[in-house]
């Protein structure tokens, strides 16, 4: 196969370029147009934008939660935040027990139910189970209500239960309280022991249960997953455990396994209400169960995997406050970032093409534009699929950016005026100056990219936006490197401004004191005076052993014929 010429390899990248950013316009533009879900502008953060405040009270009798409960609460309700996908959310503690949840935007109504359903997780066998009616057929043919339960109906078990879905729990009190339970405006169950009954409705209140004592706290449930069975090919979900919760639940199936329903149901009981009531058809004793069967979908799936997650609060917490909160630092620090930003390239600008560069330093300005254009079409993408939002530590990022893009222009640039000062042609300095420099600029953004990842796993959520900023600059910038500033330069080093060297090209042989003509091969002087002097020694110290004994001997042959002239 023929080598294709650099010209071609130069149009080849540049196409390149021109499908990639079409591509990722082409799916923002259906993101904005098609499913309404994206938009030309990205989404900012709660300290640029504003948002949603939600302050969450521990609900502890009167007694001070312990900074341990606290802590993990924290964790489990950002965990919530983070999956319902919003980003740069703040999860705080304020005081000894009150948690405050600050959301970018307006938080929608599935997000606000997923911090404020903030009670225990619980598993329970199930005694009882029927639809959430609260009347029955009376005598005359007509839905007569349940009677409101007698205070003086027996309430305690006259034969001592054994096993969690012992029908002996079910006293005449505990059967009147179920049968007159409505769904439709559930009691609060939060003050029942975990040594006692519980009366449940299932979510969409369209199902009551009379549940056994507590036999697992959630908190055992270390992990869920919505899969697909691939033996049906039908959405589960799948649970693990704990040691102690693996333990438990071994026994718990054992002892369910073979008995009728509802005897061998299992409630996830979340808030007071039953999330999820399996039956158990075999005994598992490796603490990875898994819930599937009718209804079951990859939507519903993922909400039962997320509900069994990050629903075991080690405390209950109560909804205090839900209000809307301005822009910690609004839109004009905002505003002063993007003219800080604009001072930075400019000063850049000005410095490339005025002091250092001359016309090269228009393509360093080019390239940082169509960097700028790319990071901001992703950004806009991100906002839509991964819920990114920038924030003022973002913009910082983009900020920093502009000079560690500067960096790999400026090693580049002096790779191929290293090239020319040794004699090469620009075309020829291009290339090898190409090769010599990318290895360096490989291995610069490597560590960038590497510093972000671990300030991006291990600093807190303010910084997380830097450091995602940083890195996916920084990856933007080797892409431009490759398929924009290098090709560019292939394409100018054949026009004759550049290739000629013009004096306000920036790759003037002369201007950069190119003393060579080729390998060990001085150029004869233009000029007189320090500058040539200090070229030509600058020309001498670059020498390679071999290159100076081949110019002493250039030397010595050049003295000889002039002594026999």
């Amino acid at each position: 196969m023929a080598t294709l010429s650099p010209v071609r390899r130069a149009l080849r990248a540049l196409i390149g370029l021109l499908a990639i950013a079409a591509v990722l316009f082409g799916i923002n533009a259906l993101g904005v147009y098609a499913f309404k879900g994206s938009s030309w502008v990205p989404e900012l953060a709660l300290d640029l934008q504003g948002g949603t405040q939600i302050v969450l009270e521990a609900q502890t009798d009167g007694a001070s939660p312990s900074s341990e409960q606290m802590s993990q609460a924290v964790t489990i309700i950002r965990e919530r935040v983070d999956a319902s996908g919003v980003s740069e959310a703040e999860v705080t503690t304020q005081g000894a027990s009150n948690i405050v949840v600050q959301i970018p935007g307006e938080a929608d109504e599935a997000t606000r139910e997923r911090i404020e359903a903030s009670a225990q997780m619980q598993l329970r066998k199930v005694l009882y189970a029927t639809q959430a009616a609260t009347t029955f057929v009376g005598e005359d043919g007509e839905p007569t209500p349940y009677p409101t339960p007698d205070p003086s109906l027996e309430a305690t078990p006259t034969i001592e239960p054994t096993a969690g879905n012992d029908p002996n729990w079910i006293t005449p009190a505990l059967e009147a309280e179920f049968l007159a339970y409505d769904c439709a405006d559930p009691a609060d169950q939060s003050s029942v022991a975990n040594d006692q009954p519980l009366i449940a409705c299932d979510e969409g209140g369209t199902a009551k249960y009379l549940l056994g004592p507590l036999e697992i706290d959630g908190s055992a449930i270390t992990d869920a997953q919505a899969v697909v069975d691939q033996q049906n090919g039908q959405w589960a979900v799948q649970l693990r455990f704990d040691d102690e919760g693996t333990e438990l639940f071994s026994t718990v199936s054992q002892e369910l396994y073979g008995q009728t329903e509802p005897y061998n149901m299992f409630a996830f009981v979340l808030d007071g209400q039953v999330i999820s009531a399996p039956t158990m058809d075999g005994v598992i004793t490796n603490g990875r169960p898994s819930i599937s069967g009718t209804g079951i979908t990859q939507e519903t799936a993922q909400t039962l995997a997320d509900q069994l997650k990050f629903g075991a609060l080690p405390i209950s917490f109560e909804v205090v406050s839900s209000d809307t909160i301005s822009a910690t630092l609004g839109s004009q620090q905002l505003q002063v970032g993007l003219i800080a930003g604009l001072i930075g390239l400019g000063l850049v600008a000005l410095y490339v093409v005025l002091i250092s560069y001359r016309a090269l330093g228009f393509v360093i300005i080019a390239s940082l534009g169509v960097m700028a254009v790319l990071t901001y079409i992703l950004l806009c993408i991100l906002s839509w699929r991964i819920g990114y939002r920038l924030s003022l530590a973002g913009v910082a990022g983009l900020i920093v950016t502009i000079g560690f893009t500067a960096d790999s222009f400026i090693v580049y640039f002096e790779r191929i005026r290293d090239e020319l000062r040794d004699g090469k042609t620009i075309t020829g300095a291009v290339e090898d100056g190409w090769s010599r420099a990318k290895r360096t600029i490989y291995i610069s953004k490597s560590i960038n990219i590497l510093a972000a990842v671990v300030l991006y796993i291990l600093a807190d959520a303010t910084v997380k936006g830097f450091a995602f900023t940083l890195g996916l600059t920084t990856l933007l910038d080797v892409l431009i490197f490759v398929i924009f500033t290098h090709p560019v330069m292939q394409l100018l080093a054949r026009t004759r401004f550049f290739g000629g060297g013009h004096p306000l090209s920036g790759l003037d042989p002369e201007a950069l004191g190119a003393v060579f003509r080729g390998r060990a091969q001085f150029r004869a002087p233009t000029a007189t005076g320090p500058r040539a002097k200090r070229s030509r020694g600058e020309a001498e110290r670059r020498q390679t052993i071999a290159e100076r004994k081949e110019a002493e001997r250039a030397a010595a042959e050049l003295g000889g014929k002039k002594e026999n002239v």
